[in-house]
């Protein structure tokens, strides 16, 4: 990502609604699956926030993470209280079968990483049976200036996701859209307000009012999906998958 992005994640991450939407629906994804005992890696970990999170929440859960930019693994380390490695998701450096679950957020979409290489990266370090989880911005068409500053080069759809993790090699993929009830508010911010080239980062402070009501949905959504409810389109695709 530009430097730049990483400044912004850092400041807000705790706070934003939107980081703390995605947290949420990890820590339900993980609740889910009900992974075994063992270390999570949390692979592109950015400046920390879902590190620092599950360390609040999960506190007897060992993790690690690891990030591209040497700079943004020690903020994500100094932040969560967990050892972060600097490197590439393409070439980890663990070893064979180091992780009971393996998170990665909103990574195999960007430009300097190539999916196929890092879903046999991701399978390589996670023990059998063990637990993959992948969030993914959605849909080609939302496609936005907030994907050139973050790098992302691909977006998805939850066949495509579920295609991509099946053919890496995963069983039991489960891949569902969420951020489904903000989505038309979205497309209006996307493609009319925000059109704009030169426009910023959607990393950014919201007025608290707002961002309590953003996240208010977005707690809306969870229950209604807790409750049975499917979303046919969203933001993002959530997928769940287990290494034979």
């Amino acid at each position: 990502m530009e430097l730049a992005e990483y400044d912004l994640m850092d400041l807000v991450e705790d706070r934003m609604w939107w980081y703390r939407a995605l947290h949420a629906q990890v820590l339900d994804a993980l609740d889910s699956v009900r992974p075994g005992p063992g270390r999570l890696l949390d692979a592109g970990c950015g400046t920390g926030g879902f590190l620092a999170r599950l360390r609040r929440e999960r506190p007897d859960q060992p993790a690690a993470g690891l990030e591209y930019h040497p700079g943004a693994a020690a903020r994500a380390s100094a932040k969560s209280g967990v050892p972060v490695v600097a490197g590439t998701i393409n070439a980890m450096p663990f070893a064979d079968a180091s992780f009971s679950v393996v998170v990665s957020l909103d990574v195999l979409s960007h430009a300097a990483v190539d999916p196929a290489r890092a879903l046999a990266e991701m399978l390589r370090v996670l023990r059998p049976g063990g637990v993959l989880i992948v969030n993914l911005p959605a849909f080609e068409w939302l496609r936005s200036t907030h994907d050139a500053r973050v790098q992302n080069a691909r977006r998805f759809t939850r066949a495509t996701t579920g295609a991509m993790l099946v053919g890496a090699g995963l069983v039991e993929v489960r891949p569902y859209y969420w951020n489904s009830l903000l989505l038309p508010m979205m497309v209006l911010h996307r493609k009319v307000i925000a059109r704009s080239p030169e426009q910023g980062s959607d990393v950014t402070h919201f007025p608290p009012w707002l961002d309590r009501s953003l996240h208010a949905v977005t707690r809306l959504e969870r229950s209604l999906v807790a409750s049975g409810f499917p979303f046919p389109a969203g933001g993002s695709v959530l997928a769940t998958a287990l290494r034979p």
